[in-house]
């Protein structure tokens, strides 16, 4: 499977959340460990992922409790569950609660890797979309794929220089792009733009996903240097 896809894994037992995070990563995936729900769900107001990886037994807001939220959210990214409980109805409660997998502690590294590919694989084949190809900000959801967005004016379509730019900010978030360079990846040296057309893009940019035009949050003007992305 490819590294595109990015998985969050939420376990509070530090031993078993580093073994599981090392083994994702070398197998090419992105994973980010959360030792509670609550961060998770602080996370998902910026972040998407392609799969969860949720142990039961969690301080604070339990693996179970989680699950719900997620999928009372509309969120039907597929998850695996982990826990010591063995029980016949405590699988069938996760799995009604809309768990896709289970997996009883201890268990074998392989076998979870094994699950987790199954897993991505079934739900590629229903998805258009990894979540490399989605941003959110400010809970507003940009697909790069069909250039399709929520916004402050509500649904539109991006132009494609729109998507590229946006994209290209993402990919570079938190770095002071110039205008220069940015007219350069985005437009190419074979055009004419001037620095201007930046930043008539770049406002309104401002008005779709800023929650204030006049202190923007994410696309940040530096002084004398250009601009950056934040998310």
């Amino acid at each position: 499977m490819s590294d595109k896809f990015k998985i969050a894994l939420v376990e509070d037992d530090r031993l078993i959340g580093g073994m599981v995070k090392l083994n994702l990563e070398k197998s090419g995936y992105r994973a980010e460990w959360f030792e509670t729900a609550e961060l998770l769900l602080e996370q998902l107001r910026k972040e998407l992922y392609d799969l969860f990886i949720l142990d039961i037994t969690l301080p604070g807001i339990s693996g179970l409790e989680l699950l719900k939220k997620l999928r009372s959210r509309d969120i039907d990214i597929p998850v695996l569950m982990l826990t010591v409980k063995n029980a016949v109805h405590d699988k069938i409660n996760a799995l009604d609660t809309g768990a896709d997998d289970y997996l009883v502690k201890p268990f074998n590294m392989d076998e979870l890797m094994s699950r987790v590919n199954a897993l991505l694989r079934r739900s590629h084949g229903k998805r258009s979309l990894p979540s490399s190809r989605v941003l959110i900000i400010n809970n507003f959801q940009i697909d790069f794929s069909t250039r399709k967005c929520d916004s402050n004016s509500g649904a539109v379509v991006l132009s494609e220089k729109e998507a590229k730019l946006l994209s290209y900010f993402a990919a570079h978030t938190g770095q002071t792009l110039s205008r220069a360079d940015i007219l350069e990846e985005v437009w190419g040296m074979d055009v004419s733009p001037t620095p201007r057309t930046i930043d008539n893009f770049v406002l309104k940019f401002r008005k779709l996903f800023e929650r204030n035009t006049e202190a923007p949050e994410h696309f940040i003007s530096v002084r004398n240097k250009g601009y950056r992305f934040e998310k």
